[in-house]
This record gives structure tokens, C-alpha cells and sequence, in this order.
């Protein structure tokens, strides 16, 4: 059920938590290989370049263990894919829902990066 990404994937809460426990900084993608997730994957897989001090993660959202993205209090509400979570020392600083440009991941990257 992984994703056909470049980026890491994550597929199970342990593998989430070892990402958040083991990496200062990530942004992890709940999605599919849909229309509204595939540019948010692409401008992570290019951005991952510039900021190597960034995990960049993948999650299937439709694995049943995706609930660790699904039901964080940051993600209530939201109604479009991909929800794209951004964590600082295992923190949510910020989450996004739907389309965004690689502009808008990466103004989000540098602001809190």
C-alpha cells in the first residue's frame, strides 16, 4: 500500500513515531496518488534537497493506521487530501489540507525550518 513517491514512507503509528521521536524536523503527507496530492508529493521530493535538516515523509491515507495523521486536533475539520502535517520536536507547528504549490510548501518550510 506504499505510495509511488521518493519520499519516505511511513506505514504503520511505530514507523510515525520513530519519524517524529528521531527527526527534529518533518513534514509528513497523508494522501493518495490523486490529482490533489500529486503536487504536494513533487514539491516535497524537490525541496527535500534545500532542506536536508527537514525529514520528508509520505503516509497512505488510506492505511488504517493513517489515524495517526487523520485524527490529530490540527486535522479536525479538514475535508480535502492530501493533510500535510508539519512537526518540530514532535510537535504539530502547522497542517494544511488539499492542493498546494511547491511556493506554498516551501513558505511554510522557511518559516518554521
Amino acid at each position: 500500500m506504499e505510495l509511488q513517491t521518493r519520499l519516505r514512507h511511513i506505514n504503520s503509528e511505530s514507523e510515525f513515531k520513530q519519524v517524529i521521536e528521531e527527526n527534529t524536523n518533518a513534514i509528513i503527507c497523508c494522501g493518495r496518488m490523486g490529482p490533489m496530492c500529486l503536487p504536494v508529493y513533487a514539491a516535497m521530493e524537490i525541496l527535500k534537497e534545500r532542506f536536508q535538516e527537514v525529514t520528508f515523509c509520505d503516509m497512505p491515507f488510506d492505511h488504517p493506521e493513517a489515524h495517526v495523521i487523520r485524527n490529530l486536533p490540527e486535522c479536525r475539520g479538514f475535508m480535502g487530501l492530501p493533510y500535510t502535517v508539519y512537526l518540530k520536536n514532535g510537535e504539530v507547528i502547522k497542517a494544511t489540507t488539499s492542493i498546494q504549490t511547491q511556493d506554498q510548501v516551501e513558505a511554510i518550510l522557511n518559516q518554521f525550518y
